[in-house]
C-alpha cells in the first residue's frame, strides 16, 4: 500500500521551507550541501521519471494541483503547493514552470576505466556544460569527468542547458587530473593549433576526450598526458568556434567513425 502524502500549502517567502527551495534552486552549489537537486519544469522532471529517479518532494502551483492529472499527483509523499507569485520566485525562467521536483542527488559511483568519456578541464560557462553533457549522452560519451575549476554540474543552469542529458550519464566531479590515471581509454585533448584534423583521422572510440576552458584551452600538463591531440579545421579563418560547438563535433567524429559500415545492398 501507498504511504500517505503530505500536502503543505506555503503562501509567504518568510516560510524557512521556501527559503530552503529558493537556495536550492538558485545557488550553483547549494545541491551539494543538501545532497538534493532542483529539477523544474515539465521536460527535465519528465527525463527524471523516464530514467528511473522518483522526487523526494514535489513542488506545485496552486492553479496546477488544483487539477493534477494521476501522473503527477501520485509521485511523492510530500508534496508543496505554492502561489504562483511564490513559484515565480524560485524559478529562472521567463515563464515560470508550474511543476518542480527536489530529487536526491545521486550517489558517488567509481570511475569506469573502459567507458567513452568526456573530460572538462575548468569549462566554466553553465550553458557551455550543459550543452557538452546533451552532446555526450547524444553520442554514447555516458560519462563526465570534471575537472576543478568546471561549473558545477549539477548547479540549475547546467541541469537547464543539459536537457535531462545529467539522468544518462554518470557524472564526475572535482577531480585532478591525477584522477584520470584511473581511465583505461586513450586520452584525445582537443587544440586550436596542434593535432590531427578531424576530417583526416577521428578520434578512436571509446575514448576519453578532454575540452578545455573558453579562453585558455586544455592545460598544458594535461595536453602532455594525451595520447593524441586533434584539431577542427575552419574554413573561415576565424578561431571562433564556441567550446559546445567543437565538443558536439568532436564527438560527433568519434562515434561516428565506429559505426559500421553500411551495406551497400540496402
Amino acid at each position: 500500500m501507498r504511504p500517505a502524502q503530505r500536502i503543505t500549502p506555503i503562501r509567504s517567502r518568510d516560510n524557512a521551507q521556501y527559503k530552503r527551495l529558493r537556495r536550492l534552486a538558485q545557488d550553483n552549489t547549494q545541491y551539494r550541501r543538501e545532497g538534493a537537486v532542483w529539477v523544474e519544469g515539465d521536460h527535465l522532471c519528465r527525463a527524471a521519471l523516464g530514467r528511473g529517479h522518483m522526487p523526494a518532494l514535489a513542488v506545485f502551483s496552486e492553479e496546477f494541483w488544483s487539477n493534477p492529472s494521476a501522473e503527477w499527483s501520485c509521485l511523492a509523499t510530500e508534496i508543496i503547493v505554492l502561489p504562483a507569485a511564490l513559484m515565480a520566485g524560485l524559478s529562472a525562467l521567463e515563464s515560470p514552470a508550474p511543476v518542480a521536483f527536489v530529487l536526491k542527488l545521486p550517489p558517488a559511483a567509481a570511475l569506469q576505466a573502459h567507458a567513452p568519456s568526456v573530460v572538462l578541464d575548468r569549462v566554466q560557462d553553465a550553458g557551455n556544460v550543459g550543452s557538452i553533457l546533451r552532446s555526450a549522452a547524444a553520442f554514447g560519451f555516458r560519462q563526465v569527468l570534471a575537472l576543478k575549476g568546471t561549473a558545477a554540474l549539477w548547479s540549475p543552469k547546467v541541469l537547464r542547458a543539459g536537457m535531462g542529458a545529467h539522468f544518462g550519464l554518470q557524472l564526475h566531479e572535482g577531480l585532478a587530473a591525477a584522477d584520470l590515471d584511473g581511465l583505461r581509454v586513450p586520452l584525445v585533448a582537443t587544440s586550436s593549433h596542434e593535432g590531427e584534423f578531424l576530417h583526416r583521422r577521428a578520434p578512436p572510440f571509446p575514448c576519453a576526450l578532454v575540452m578545455g576552458h573558453e579562453g585558455q584551452g586544455v592545460d598544458a600538463a594535461l595536453m602532455a598526458r594525451a595520447a593524441t591531440l586533434v584539431r577542427i579545421a575552419q574554413p573561415g579563418g576565424e578561431e571562433s568556434l564556441n567550446v559546445a560547438a567543437a565538443a558536439a563535433i568532436c564527438l560527433h567524429a568519434a562515434a561516428a567513425a565506429a559505426l559500421p559500415a553500411p551495406d551497400p545492398g540496402r
